[in-house]
C-alpha cells in the first residue's frame, strides 16, 4: 500500500481516522433531504491529490441528485458537488510534490461538497492568475461544459453566430465570454431584463427575454442564423432550435429543462445537413476528462489570466445553508455561480 505524502507530519484522515463534514441527500421517495453528516477524510490513490476545499459549486447536477433524478453510477460517491477549489494538502505517489501546497480547482464525479475532497492530479487545474481561489472553484465544470460541447466539436467561425440558451446561467456566462474571446458573436436567452442586463455585459449582442418575445422571430428579423446552438432545454424546443440554424449548423445539448422526449424533424436534419450532439460530463471517461482539463488548461486559462473571461459568482454561502443554496439555483433567479463555503 502506498504511502500518501503530505504538507503535514501527520495529515488529517490519513492517521488517527479523522473525518470532515459531507454534504449527502437522505431520500425518502421523491424530493431528499440535503444534510451534512460525518465522513472519513480521503486518502490520495496514486495518481490522485487531496484538496482542504475552500469552496464548491453548485450546479442542477446536485438539483437532480436531491430530487432522486440523478441515479449514482457504480464507483460515485453519494456526497453531492462536481466541482471545487482549495490548497492540495496531499498528494499520492504517482504526483509531483511539487503540488503540494498549491490552490487548485478540480472538476469532479462528486465529492466536492466537502471539506476535503479526493481526485485525480489530472483532472485539476491551477487558480488562473488574478483569479480569487474561492471564485475559481466555480469554473471547471462550466469550463469543461463549454469547451467539449461547443469548441472541441467544431465551434462558429470567428464573425458567425452562437445561440446560447439560458445565457445567464454559470455555464451561459462562461459560454458567452470564452465565444466573445475567440471572435464569435453570441445571441442568447435569458429569464428577466436583469438577467439580459448581466449577458449583454458579459458581451452578448442579442438577448431574448422568454415571455416577452421569442427567439425564431427576434433571430430571424436580424437575418442571424447561428453555426451552433447550446442547448439546455431539449424537448419540444428542439426542432424550433434546428429550425434557425444555418446550414450544416449543430445543436449540442446539455440539458432538458423542457423535458427529455422530444421529437425531431427529419427532414429538416437532413435538408440543411444539420448536426445533433449531446454529452453528459459527469458520465464521461476519466481518459477524456484528462483530455479536456488539458485543454482547458492551454486554450481556457489563459484568457482567465488575461482578464478576457472573468469567474461570474453571484452568491457564497456556508455548507450548512446548501438547502437555501440548492433553493436559489432552483429559482432560475441566479446570475452566474452560487458557491459553499466550508
Amino acid at each position: 500500500m502506498s504511502t500518501p505524502r503530505s504538507e503535514r507530519t501527520d495529515p488529517p484522515g490519513h492517521r488517527g481516522g479523522e473525518t470532515m463534514r459531507a454534504l449527502v441527500v437522505e431520500q425518502g421517495g421523491g424530493r431528499g433531504r440535503v444534510r451534512c453528516v460525518r465522513r472519513p477524510i480521503p486518502e490520495p490513490g496514486p495518481a490522485e491529490v487531496v484538496l482542504r476545499v475552500a469552496a464548491s459549486g453548485v450546479n442542477r447536477a446536485d438539483l437532480m441528485q436531491r430530487d432522486g433524478a440523478y441515479p449514482l453510477r457504480a464507483g460515485w460517491t453519494d456526497v453531492l458537488g462536481l466541482e471545487a477549489g482549495g490548497t492540495v494538502v496531499a498528494v499520492g505517489d504517482d504526483v509531483p510534490t511539487e503540488l503540494l501546497g498549491t490552490s487548485r480547482c478540480a472538476l469532479l464525479p462528486g465529492g466536492g461538497h466537502a471539506e476535503f475532497v479526493g481526485v485525480r492530479a489530472s483532472h485539476t487545474l491551477p487558480v488562473p492568475a488574478g483569479i480569487d481561489p474561492v471564485d475559481a472553484a466555480g469554473l471547471p465544470e462550466a469550463a469543461a461544459t463549454v469547451w467539449s460541447n461547443v469548441f472541441a466539436l467544431g465551434a462558429p467561425e470567428a464573425g458567425r453566430w452562437l445561440l446560447v440558451h439560458g445565457g445567464a446561467s454559470g455555464i451561459g456566462a462562461m459560454a458567452i465570454q470564452l465565444a466573445v474571446a475567440h471572435g464569435i458573436r453570441v445571441a442568447t436567452t435569458v429569464g428577466t431584463a436583469e438577467k439580459a442586463r448581466f449577458a449583454q455585459a458579459l458581451g452578448a449582442e442579442i438577448t431574448v427575454v422568454h415571455g416577452e418575445a421569442d427567439f425564431v422571430e427576434v433571430l430571424a428579423s436580424h437575418d442571424v442564423r447561428p453555426q451552433v446552438i447550446l442547448d439546455i432545454l431539449g424537448g419540444d424546443q428542439l426542432n424550433r432550435n434546428l429550425a434557425v440554424l444555418a446550414r450544416g449548423g449543430r445543436v449540442a445539448v446539455i440539458g432538458h429543462l423542457a423535458g427529455t422526449p422530444a421529437p425531431l424533424d427529419l427532414d429538416l436534419l437532413l435538408r440543411s445537413q444539420l448536426t445533433l450532439t449531446g454529452t453528459a460530463l459527469r458520465s464521461r471517461p476519466d481518459r477524456e476528462k484528462d483530455q479536456i482539463i488539458a485543454e482547458l488548461q492551454n486554450r481556457v486559462w489563459p484568457h482567465l489570466a488575461a482578464g478576457r473571461i472573468t469567474p461570474t459568482t453571484d452568491a457564497r454561502l456556508r455548507l450548512d445553508r446548501a438547502d437555501e443554496a440548492l433553493e436559489l439555483l432552483d429559482s432560475r433567479a441566479v446570475r452566474g455561480k452560487v458557491l459553499l463555503i466550508p
